[in-house]
Formats: structure tokens, sequence, C-alpha cells
């Protein structure tokens, strides 16, 4: 178990170990969501939002037919120049 105390203003440090945890480095922003039980989850926000960009493209390459680096590159001159390069 870790432990933080908070400041007069509101300020925590999150423990080392907790920071490794979640990949936390100077800058970075903490999300802390509350569960229907009244649980804290705290969560490094930039991980969470990747993870929810990942789920909402899970499948879309396929359904493109997009298959591998080629096929990326030739979308991307597509819509770069208007044509396949």
């Amino acid at each position: 178990m870790n432990l933080a105390k908070i400041s007069a203003n509101g300020q925590i440090t999150v423990p080392v170990e907790v920071r490794r945890q979640l990949g936390l480095k100077s800058g970075d922003k903490l999300l802390f969501l509350q569960k229907q039980n009244g649980e804290i989850i705290v969560s490094n926000a930039s991980a969470t939002a990747i993870r929810k960009a990942q789920a909402a493209f899970q499948g879309v390459a396929e359904e493109m037919g997009i298959n591998s680096e080629e096929d990326i590159q030739e979308l991307v001159n597509e819509v770069r120049y208007g044509r396949k390069v």
C-alpha cells in the first residue's frame, strides 16, 4: 500500500512505485474515475485516451481493406495528392 499526503493547496506527491506502475512522467495528467460503488480509480489520462481510441478503431483497417504498410502509404498518398502515386 502506498500513501500520499495532501498539501494545504490540495496537491499530492504520487509515490514512485505508483508512478512506475502507471507509466507517469513529469507533466502527465491523472484521470480520477468514480465507480458506481463509490470506489475511485486513478489512471494515466494519456494511456486511457489511447486505449479508448484503439478500441474505437479496432477492425476499421480490415473493413477498409488495409492489410499492410503499403496499403497505408497508398491511402496517405490519395489523401495528400488526390491520387495514387
